[in-house]
């Protein structure tokens, strides 16, 4: 359990969810919002907290391992101190689930996963002022009280209980206990450069605490992990195993940095430019052709794949970017271009969020370079990391089907066409298309021109409704 102090003296809100980076964005942008938020990791943990110090309002995510969201609320129904708190569900089938909690246990409000900055905040603002403060426009507050269910009642809820053993994929992976405690120790190294980016201490008050804090043999450790620095502007890096880079992405973004952030992978390289905390601009080497900025022009409808490709046959050499290029050629709009690099950006970044491995480099510098300069593009990395980390989530499922790109897959043409392609969407008709019977999963990615993530989640879809299958390879006798 962890708590982070609010700059403004605001209500306590206790967020209980088993995603280790979902709990830091909801905790980072309540606290931005003046609020004193305080995060558990799964249920028991939710209702320990609570029974230590007892929030003001509690978001609490439906589906975790151990004690879902069902349980926690049983939990807190049974005792006179608790049950008057203020809960908020939250579930990635938040209309299907949230409104029979709300009917039948006193649930206040839900809020359907993957949620905006913005919607949640203003969730937490509303449930605030209707329930704990005077009540909207000065009358009197409303009152609320969880409770349990009858039988027929829980019944009804017909929630599942866990599995025994059941852990759901996190994305934290399981690591041993050496491993764990030397992610404590880069957690507090972290933790100190933050305070001197911060600009609050000096350099020797930094080295003070870090002495203070760890013994003299972890600290010559972590020296030689990180090595000497040749270069004056690197001021953060490390192990992608040790920090998740959404951590590093918040902090970044709440420090209001300006630079360069590089993350290393075997799958290639993305750098984020970073000015005053948001994301300027992404660039990648190594990522592959679904990453390019013609693919998402065209997925835009900015410009046909035909002009796409005629504008390339016949480019000249020239150091001018693409981009723009096809502006001044008249082919594409400013707006077009900078709605393309906005999401060439943004889906780079979650490609970012899928790497458990590698390394991390954070260079502070105002020059940011012409791609970053040209686009300026300012987003928020709040928004992106609530999408992202839903998208890693849904890998997690995806992976298990959907688990080798040289798969090839076949069309059951009886179920399509029982099932009709006028129920099918437009990105799983242009899947569907492409499943022949000879590509692999590589191939449709190739000649789709989606990502790699729309394309397995559509085979994925395609795949639970039966309308594909695997092709297996004939036994040689």
């Amino acid at each position: 359990m962890r708590y982070l102090p609010s700059t403004m003296a605001g209500e306590q809100v206790l967020v209980i969810d088993d995603s280790p980076t979902i709990l830091k964005v909801v905790q980072m942008v309540l606290a931005k919002a003046g609020y004193a938020v305080r995060v558990a990791g799964g249920g028991e943990e939710g209702v320990r907290a609570a029974r230590e110090e007892r929030p003001d309002l509690i978001l609490l995510d439906f589906v975790m391992p151990k004690m879902n969201g069902y349980q926690v609320c049983r939990a807190l129904a049974e005792e006179e101190r608790l049950r008057d708190i203020p809960v908020v569900l939250m579930s990635a089938k938040g209309d299907q689930v949230g409104e029979r909690f709300v009917k039948v246990m006193g649930i206040v409000d839900y809020i359907t996963k993957p949620f905006s900055p913005d919607a949640i905040t203003a969730v937490v603002d509303h449930i605030v002022a209707k329930y704990i403060r005077q009540g909207g426009e000065g009358g009197p507050r409303e009152l609320v009280g969880l409770r349990a269910p009858t039988e027929s009642e829980a019944e009804a809820l017909d929630v599942p209980e866990p599995p025994p053993g059941f852990e759901r994929d996190n994305t934290a992976p399981r690591v041993s206990e050496a491993e764990r405690q030397r992610r404590e120790v880069f957690d507090a190294l972290r933790e100190a450069v933050a305070v001197a980016m911060s600009g609050d201490l000096v350099a020797d008050d930094v080295a003070d605490q870090i002495r203070a804090r760890l013994p003299d043999e972890v600290i010559e450790l972590a020296l030689r992990e990180l090595g000497p620095r040749s270069d004056p502007t690197v001021v953060l890096e490390g192990d992608l195993g040790a920090v998740p880079i959404a951590h590093v992405l918040g902090l970044l973004q709440e420090q209001r940095q300006t630079g360069i952030l590089s993350i290393r992978h075997e799958q290639g390289r993305v750098e984020v430019h970073f000015r005053n905390g948001k994301v300027d601009f992404a660039g990648a080497v190594g990522l592959g052709e679904e990453f390019i900025l013609g693919r998402y022009l065209t997925s835009l409808e900015s410009i046909s794949r035909q002009d796409l490709d005629l504008f390339l046959s016949s480019r000249a050499q020239t150091a001018r970017l693409i981009g723009d290029q096809l502006v001044k050629l008249s082919y594409i709009t400013e707006a077009d271009l900078r709605a393309a690099l906005a999401r060439q950006t943004v889906e780079r970044i979650y490609e970012v969020l899928r790497w458990a491995g590698g390394r991390f480099t954070f260079r502070s510098t105002l020059d940011l370079g012409p791609l970053a300069e040209g686009a300026s593009l300012g987003l928020s990395i709040d928004g992106i990391l609530m999408e992202g980390l839903r998208r890693v989530d849904e890998w997690h499922l995806i992976e298990r089907e959907v688990d080798d790109y040289e798969t090839v897959y076949l069309r059951n043409e009886e179920a399509v066409k029982e099932v009709g392609r006028g129920q099918l969407t437009r990105e799983e008709l242009a899947v569907l298309e492409l499943v022949t019977g000879k590509a692999t999963v590589k191939d449709i990615v190739r000649q789709s021109r989606m990502s790699t993530f729309d394309v397995t989640k559509m085979l994925f879809r395609l795949k639970s409704t039966r309308l594909i299958r695997r092709r297996v390879a004939p036994v040689a006798v």
